[in-house]
């Protein structure tokens, strides 16, 4: 059996923390630097495509980033502008709905301040503070200087002139142009030089990962299209509803607001709120009540939920390769490092990092926890499950799987490497007694399950508990069949060569694996009959019907018990002399003898159920159907 995956905090120490701290500092310190180039990477992987396209198309690489780059821009740009003059618009159109913004501002301000006036009178009335005297003439005398003072200040003109306004609109507006100016500059530069950019990668991985770090930076692209394509669709349909809603509730601009709800939708968290703000305190300038924005408001806070919660983290997750719980961690992570920015570049900085460990051993922890699926195979959840004692979830599960694949292949890929790794938990002394009888337990549960026959007595489909814990599970599996099947567990008067006997050794393991493999010849239509071999009371009948077998499957023999096995094999040579000797040994058990040595004891050495299954079916014609 192959080694057991080391866990990935082993590789964890104080440099390593160290560093991770080191690290975050930079991220965080250096923000103003990384943020931008962040932004032109990630903006480089998706325009990407589109600069391969053109390149396919005659354009030389300098020509296509630089086409690329404007086509992109000149969208964005064009959409702004649009949404600028419908903004416009709509401000202009604002006041004629002055009066009623008026009177809704007011009855909010009642509302709000009739408790407290309410409150405040009645505080009053039960504990009355009377001023003095001396007090009252005091601050009439102050209300009289103040008002005099204000008199006599000469009045100042506090309207701005053009030439100020101009110039606080352009401070406010120059450190995102200039930020957008540099993400730019750095973007084409970053176009023109990829395939630089992509040899110096590899030479800094090392040549010897050429393999490697191409296959990452091919991840990471491919994510990062797929996460913005999805998160594009999303908000598409977003807007659409959103802009249909309005329109059927006759809002004006309601293709404006259906546009601005879903590019806002881009910003993470903020971008949400801030449009479902905006359009709510429009629909209630426009409305003379109440109804129509509380409406909307409800509508929009539900479509958000419903999308927030269980649209987008299946979906983002599912096509970017991140759990969708890591969605919102990196979110929480990279919005507190960066803010708007990071919150913005969240998901494909993250999906980025996971990539990373999935070819960087220093970085695996990351790829683990925030990975789209854990890596863990089916047999490792089912060892796992049935420490947990969660019998239901696997029995669940291995019907699921009976429905696509067959109940040879559940053994091979999953019940017999579960039931490995616990025998080898188990040799070393891993598994406490608690543990150890929540896994008979599970195990008990899942084979008679699986193994019964569906048109057995109700009574003996029952689970029977506390026997199953005291006894070999492949003991009782055979004495379900024997009370259903009789002793021989079938009839003898069948034709000749139709019969296949699976045995092994007086032990819990060849029991368990005879059952098994039983049970899956028999669910294919070949009778298949169990027997333990070093007990000669169960073997067959009678020497006249041993022309009755045509093959024996044998458990493959441990160390301990190889004498035992051999001696087994030639008394099956002497009273079954026309029968086939085949064993299977699976590729994960590492207790057992060399293949060479068995080889020379029997016709065939088989590595799985399903090649058992194939040779018993070529071997033989099926007898009967279960």
């Amino acid at each position: 059996m192959q080694n057991l995956k080391t866990s990935a905090f082993s590789r964890l120490n104080s440099t390593t923390l160290l560093g991770a701290a080191v690290v975050l500092g930079m991220l965080y310190f250096g923000r103003d630097i990384l943020a931008p180039l962040a932004v032109a990477g990630i903006a480089s992987l998706i325009i990407l495509p589109l600069v391969r396209k053109l390149a396919a198309l005659g354009l030389n690489r300098a020509a296509a980033a630089m086409v690329s780059v404007l086509l992109v821009g000149g969208c964005l740009v064009a959409l702004a502008v649009v949404l600028t003059f419908q903004l416009v618009s709509v401000t202009s159109d604002l006041p004629q709905y002055r009066e009623a913004i008026q009177d809704k501002v007011e009855s909010v301000r009642a509302m709000t301040e009739r408790p407290f006036a309410r409150l405040e009178a009645e505080l009053s009335a039960v504990i009355p503070q009377p001023l003095p005297e001396s007090a009252r003439s005091g601050k009439k005398n102050s209300r009289a200087a103040a008002a005099a003072a204000a008199a006599a200040a000469p009045e100042t003109d506090t309207r701005m002139s053009v030439r100020g306004a101009l110039r606080r609109l352009f401070a406010l507006a120059w450190g995102p142009i200039g930020q957008a100016g540099i993400v730019l500059v750095l973007l084409v530069f970053i176009l023109l030089e990829q395939e630089s950019l992509r040899e110096r990668l590899i030479r800094l991985a090392g040549l010897t990962e050429m393999s490697r770090t191409m296959q990452a930076l091919g991840d990471a692209a491919e994510g990062v299209s797929r996460f913005f394509f999805s998160q594009f669709l999303v908000n598409l349909v977003f807007g659409l509803i959103m802009g249909a809603v309005l329109a059927a509730g006759g809002v004006p601009h309601a293709v404006l607001w259906g546009a601005l709800a879903g590019v806002l939708r881009f910003v993470p968290y903020l971008g949400a709120l801030a449009s479902g703000l905006m359009i709510s305190i429009f629909i209630a300038a426009i409305d003379p009540g109440w109804w129509l924005a509380l409406s909307f408001l409800a509508f929009y806070v539900g479509l958000e939920v419903i999308v927030a919660n269980f649209i987008e983290p299946r979906v983002y997750g599912h096509s970017s390769g991140l759990s969708p719980l890591a969605v919102i961690v990196s979110a929480l992570f990279w919005g507190t490092l960066w803010g708007p920015i990071g919150l913005l570049l969240s998901t494909p900085l993250t999906l980025c990092l996971v990539v990373a460990g999935r070819h960087v051993s220093a970085l695996e922890p990351i790829t683990i926890l925030l990975g789209e699926a854990p890596d863990m195979t089916h047999a490792e959840r089912f060892y796992q499950r049935a420490l947990a004692g969660e019998s239901d979830a696997i029995i669940r599960d291995a019907r699921t799987h009976l429905q696509k694949q067959s109940f040879a292949k559940y053994c091979d890929q999953i019940l017999l490497p579960g039931l490995a790794l616990a025998a080898l938990d188990l040799r070393h002394g891993r598994i406490e007694g608690a543990q150890q009888e929540r896994l008979l337990h599970a195990v008990s549960q899942l084979t008679e399950v699986l193994t019964q026959s569906p048109g057995a007595p109700r009574s003996l489909r029952r689970r029977r508990e506390v026997p199953l814990l005291n006894s070999s599970v492949g003991a009782h599996l055979r004495e379900l069949r024997q009370a259903r099947l009789g002793r021989w567990q079938g009839s003898l008067d069948v034709p000749q060569g139709s019969v296949v006997l699976c045995g092994g050794l007086r032990h819990e393991r060849d029991d368990l694996l005879s059952e098994l493999l039983v049970h899956a010849l028999r669910v294919t239509g070949i009778d298949a009959r169990s027997i333990t071999l070093d007990q000669p009371e169960e073997g067959p009948p009678d020497t006249s019907k041993a022309e009755l077998v045509s093959i024996v499957f044998l458990v493959y023999p441990v160390r301990e018990k190889l004498d035992a096995w051999m001696g087994v094999v030639r008394d099956l040579r002497e009273n079954l002399p026309h029968a086939l000797l085949v064993t299977i040994r699976p590729s994960f058990f590492n207790e057992e003898v060399e293949a060479a040595t068995v080889k020379e004891q029997v016709d065939m050495v088989l590595s799985s159920f399903e090649e058992g299954l194939a040779f018993a079916s070529t071997h033989m014609r099926p007898a009967i159907k279960v």
